[in-house]
């Protein structure tokens, strides 16, 4: 299995995890925010420059190829900072290899299962439209506010890889869908901050107090008017929450 990653920056690593069906580039408009880390980006299979099985995909298996990425690098121990899918992903990092993982943090995320919140009916409709254009608008208005939207013409980086084949795409949903950390997350021993939009109804931001009530001694903060995309659209909010959780959580 071929796995593309990427490197930038010195310092103490951070790997960081984009949602689903996204290749690195979902980083691109913070990833200078971060550049007192060396951070680490990985295209998961079905993405970016990566390997493209068709073949089931998990959460739990995309941790998998993270761990594999770091063996690579000889990376021993890293921050980890998972968005949407990628802070699915980066729970299962955390509990299955506690040894690997600093601090943690679940942006935008979700336990999934019988004890996650899924999006409504009305979300999932305006998502499924037979109009290719009328349904990427509907994403893009789940992503960003509308006003940031009227400045901010594109491209996004947060709509999908455009490369990605029909058949990896829906093996990312499912890998997504399927996801379910709820009886993992109390062995999470990482010191763990849950951040969300509180506008976020993509991936309900009633989410995120489950998960930090969840994982033992998590904090939450919650970005007000924030959609899904909080870590862009909200950069001058996020990025310094973030990195201030960070810097008081030494690798060591």
């Amino acid at each position: 299995m071929k796995l593309s990653y990427q490197l930038r920056g010195d310092g103490p690593p951070l790997v960081l995890l984009q949602g689903q069906a996204n290749n690195h580039h979902w980083w691109d408009p913070v990833r200078e925010d971060f550049d007192a880390y060396r951070t680490i980006t990985i295209d998961y299979r079905g993405t970016g420059g990566s390997d493209k099985p068709d073949e089931p995909y998990t959460t739990r298996g995309f941790a998998s190829d993270i761990i594999a990425v770091l063996d690579e690098l000889g990376v021993r121990r890293a921050h980890v900072y998972g968005t949407s899918m990628g802070g699915r992903v980066a729970q299962w990092l955390a509990a299955d290899h506690p040894e690997r993982v600093g601090a943690l943090v679940l942006g935008c995320s979700s336990p999934g299962g019988a004890h996650g919140v899924e999006r409504d009916n009305d979300v999932r409709r305006s998502l499924a439209q037979p109009d290719r254009v009328a349904a990427e608008r509907a994403l893009l208005e789940l992503m960003y506010t509308p006003a940031w939207l009227a400045t901010h013409p594109g491209p996004h980086h947060t709509v999908g890889d455009p490369d990605m084949p029909a058949y990896a795409r829906r093996r990312h949903l499912a890998a997504s869908a399927g996801h379910d950390s709820w009886a993992a997350l109390p062995a999470i021993t990482a010191p763990t901050l849950v951040v969300h939009g509180t506008d976020d109804v993509f991936n309900p931001a009633a989410n995120a107090p489950l998960l930090a009530g969840r994982i033992p001694g998590a904090e939450l903060r919650l970005i007000e008017g924030a959609r899904h995309a909080y870590f862009e659209e909200f950069r001058s909010d996020a990025s310094p929450l973030v990195l201030g959780f960070l810097a008081t959580r030494p690798l060591g």
